[in-house]
């Protein structure tokens, strides 16, 4: 991509409006657009984020045996009745609207009752299980008040992945799994060393539940945790038998806020028994499904990788997601010797499989440095009267400042 043909544009100073340190420099440096409060625009640059996050996303889950589907977003009442979570009284974080051919319906905020019934049409016998059926897709839930910039919106990405099991052995086996996958996730997207598997409240399913909770001032949750034996407790849960069944006190404990980038539930079977998913067992037996779910926030994970390694210069993407992986960026472009030059290092590079940004515009250096730091990609390469002359390119890596000056034919076997 030339950066003349990007329509999105740098900001000089961030959006006085945005308290989230994530919005700002996202809004600042051209990712995102808000709408308004809860709902923002992912332009080309946020949109390559995201899909490299849902590209890592769907490898871990394929790995593990997830199947990629795709449910609707409209949702008629008669499913969430079964399991009475259509009450707005019960849960509040319904959008509903009326049908001009009458009735009601809502906007999902998660699909338990839906793919829960649309297994029933799949499902009748121990052989067809266990699976895995994921999907990555907009929610839509009615907070009262959105905040923390792409962390908390009304309208947002979610990747839930849905198990269903003949057997309590299948269940574990898979939810560890899951949950192994998840950690390999994080640690992918650059957050791994910050981010703890933390238990949580089980709800209505399971004593506990886990949430992967990353270490984080801006964060909403409070987790207790202990480095040395890798523990971690939502502060929700800690209580002293709970603190007892998981072998550790409250003084080896530590408080700090976290961000929730995602979650896993043993569901048992609560849904299948509500909307009639059975199997029928060795025995002949008809038996409920045992179901778990697995969410991740795609977005959420994007704005925690922003909070937690931004600097005072702008963003700082690992190479997993950033949009492109070198920044090219050309000096002196009143000299057509020099554009020339640049141009051809622009074809060659991408040739060769880089992703490429190329700062092609006709700025003052320090104007295009400064954008190069705010967003944030890998690498800059540099190319200059001054490295024309010395045969040089100028090769910044992002994340660590370190410099170093490379000739053509090096410049090339690095980004092989």
């Amino acid at each position: 991509m030339r950066q003349t043909h990007l329509f999105t544009k740098t900001k000089k100073e961030a959006p006085a409006d945005e308290v989230a340190k994530n919005a700002r420099l996202l809004i600042q440096a051209g990712y995102i657009f808000k709408n308004m409060a809860g709902a923002y625009s992912f332009l080309p640059l946020g949109l390559k984020v995201i899909e490299n996050i849902n590209r890592v996303i769907r490898e871990e889950m394929d790995g593990i045996g997830g199947q990629e589907l795709h449910m609707p977003s409209l949702q008629e009442d008669k499913l969430w009745k079964q399991t009475d979570r259509w009450d707005e009284n019960k849960v509040d974080v319904w959008f509903k609207s009326e049908l001009k051919a009458g009735g009601v319906v809502g906007l999902a905020w998660t699909h338990e009752e839906v793919i829960t019934n649309l297994m029933r049409q799949y499902v009748s016998s121990y052989k067809d299980l266990p699976l895995f059926a994921y999907q990555i897709q907009n929610k839509f839930r009615n907070e009262m008040r959105a905040k923390s910039g792409i962390m908390r919106t009304r309208e947002f990405w979610m990747k839930d992945l849905y198990s269903f099991c003949a057997t309590t052995e299948q269940h574990d086996e898979f939810y560890q799994a899951c949950s192994d996958a998840y950690l390999r996730i994080f640690t992918r997207l650059g957050i791994g060393d910050k981010t703890y598997k933390t238990f949580a409240s089980g709800g209505a399913f399971c004593k506990f539940s886990h949430e992967f909770q990353t270490l984080a001032e801006a964060g909403e949750d409070v987790v207790y945790i202990n480095e040395e034996k890798g523990i971690a407790i939502n502060e929700e849960v800690l209580e002293e038998t709970n603190l007892l069944e998981l072998g550790v006190t409250k003084d080896e404990l530590t408080k700090r806020k976290s961000i929730e980038v995602g979650n896993i539930f043993s569901l048992g079977t609560k849904f299948s028994e509500a909307i009639g998913l059975t199997f029928k067992n060795e025995a002949g037996e008809n038996t409920p499904v045992i179901m778990g779910s697995y969410g991740i926030g795609p977005a959420r994970a994007m704005g925690t990788v922003v909070d937690l390694l931004s600097d005072g210069k702008g963003i700082v993407w690992p190479v997993e997601i950033a949009p492109y992986t070198v920044h090219l960026v050309a000096l002196n472009t009143d000299d057509k010797e020099i554009t020339d030059w640049a141009n051809g290092i622009y074809s060659a590079l991408k040739a060769r499989g880089v992703s490429v940004l190329y700062d092609d515009r006709d700025l003052r250096p320090g104007e295009k440095f400064a954008d190069s730091d705010l967003l944030g990609m890998p690498y800059r390469v540099v190319v200059s009267r001054k490295g024309k002359e010395s045969g040089l390119f100028e090769v910044v890596e992002r994340s660590t400042s370190e410099v170093r000056n490379l000739t053509e034919e090096e410049l090339f076997a690095d980004f092989e």
